[in-house]
């Protein structure tokens, strides 16, 4: 049975950091399924509308191996306010599944929910000043500390979406779409 990854859009996020992720996985044999916050079409950072598979609503309630969370700060924004996200976030860590955060997200969804205490992580470089001292904060492309896998933002979002592809499936079928993409 395929693994199966919830990516969530809100208002205002990052673009690149959702779609390469989304592309990634579904190339690994993941099923994605793509979550609305608020509605089927969401507006991005850059003003690129993206239509979602499903609403959040819809979907909150599925069994889901990893959630992903787009950066943008104000997409962010809208994540970090919503109590179905906190509830997401919430059940994936009881059950240690994966958890991927990118950009903004890291500093302003995850910290917030108490989870990153103790554990490595990165994000963009601007919200490293977010994280408290209980938060070993890397400058790294992509940090995975047990099931949380963070990135810094657009220009590490293939590296992000392979990292995940590669903890869904195996490393055998991440260097694969690696090196297909790169040829």
């Amino acid at each position: 049975m395929a693994k199966r990854a919830l990516i969530i859009l809100a208002e205002g996020f990052e673009e690149i950091e959702a779609v390469t992720p989304i592309d990634i996985l579904r190339r690994a044999g993941v099923e994605v399924i793509v979550a609305g916050l608020r509605g089927l079409v969401t507006k991005g950072s850059r003003g690129i509308k993206m239509e979602a598979d499903k609403t959040l609503d819809e979907v909150a309630s599925e069994d889901f191996d990893a959630l992903i969370l787009p950066g943008g700060s104000l997409g962010a924004k809208h994540l970090a306010d919503s109590d179905i996200v906190a509830n997401l976030i919430r059940n994936m860590m009881l059950k240690t599944k994966i958890i991927a955060a990118i950009c903004a997200a890291p500093a302003m969804v995850l910290y917030p929910k108490g989870i990153l205490r103790n554990r490595s992580v990165t994000g963009f470089p601007g919200m490293a000043i977010e994280f408290a001292k209980d938060v070993k904060f890397k400058n790294d492309p992509v940090v995975i500390d047990g099931n949380i896998i963070t990135s810094r933002g657009p220009g590490t979002a293939m590296v992000f979406a392979l990292a995940i592809a590669e903890a869904l499936t195996d490393a055998r079928t991440a260097k694969k779409i690696k090196d297909a993409a790169i040829a």
